[in-house]
């Protein structure tokens, strides 16, 4: 396995403080799962992680950005949202149906007490941080 180069902006940091608890925990989660994916992909060597809308962000050479948050208004969710003009979470769809809820063409949404289905997530942020080399194959190359 490749090694993967991070590179963090500072705030990021900050940001994932201001978080309450349990959202903090969450979210601290699925970043693991998303420089776990980097890894595991064998493509991506370097992912930046930086703050985009100040929300954590993460982008790699060849990828889509790939951000998460947690909101006041919705305290008992979080998610992980992908760029709506990309084929990334009809995909999702196409591929998982209902083994994730969706926010429009933008987001996966989880509730603060569900079980993750991890592989099937790192298999969704793999695509999106390979996004501009699988963006031509059916269903991105995911095979659910």
């Amino acid at each position: 396995m490749a090694v993967l180069q991070v590179i963090t902006d500072n705030a990021v940091e900050q940001k994932f403080l201001s978080y309450p608890g349990k959202a903090k925990r969450k979210l601290t989660y699925l970043r693991k799962l998303i420089l776990e994916a980097a890894k595991e992909s064998g493509e991506v060597t370097a992912i930046e992680e930086t703050l985009k809308w100040n929300e954590p962000s993460y982008i790699a050479k060849k990828g889509s950005t790939i951000r998460m948050d947690w909101k006041e208004k919705n305290p008992d969710q979080y998610a992980i949202y992908f760029k709506c003009t990309s084929k990334l979470v009809p995909a999702f769809k196409e591929v998982y149906g209902d083994l994730f809820t969706y926010e429009g063409n933008r987001a996966i949404v989880f509730d603060m007490d569900q079980k993750i289905p991890e592989q099937a997530l790192k298999d969704c942020i793999s695509a999106a941080l390979r996004y501009h080399r699988v963006k031509q194959l059916p269903q991105l190359g995911l095979s659910g």
